[in-house]
């Protein structure tokens, strides 16, 4: 199975030449809830601190600053500890 891809510290450079102040924005209060992504999804969490916990893998933590990438076909759990807020972009 394709692995949830976390950079903890992504420079400024990097973020610039993805592009990631043009993605779209999504909010999520505190919550549980599954989630399956039928496209890569690429995100940038401008504040907040979630968990995914992939079907039959291991539960990540995700906060802000955080640059992800979740794999196409990935099924999940997630619960969203902390208000989310992040840039988003699907391939």
């Amino acid at each position: 199975m394709t692995q949830i891809i976390i950079d903890h510290n992504p420079s400024q450079e990097k973020l610039k030449e993805l592009g990631v102040s043009s993605w779209n924005i999504w909010d999520c209060a505190p919550s549980k809830f599954p989630l399956d992504f039928t496209m890569t999804e690429k995100a940038y969490v401008l504040q907040g601190e979630f968990t995914v916990t992939p079907q039959g893998g291991e539960k990540v933590t995700i906060k802000a600053g955080d640059y992800v990438e979740f794999p196409k076909g990935l099924k999940s759990q997630w619960e969203v500890v902390k208000q989310l807020k992040k840039h988003y972009k699907h391939f």
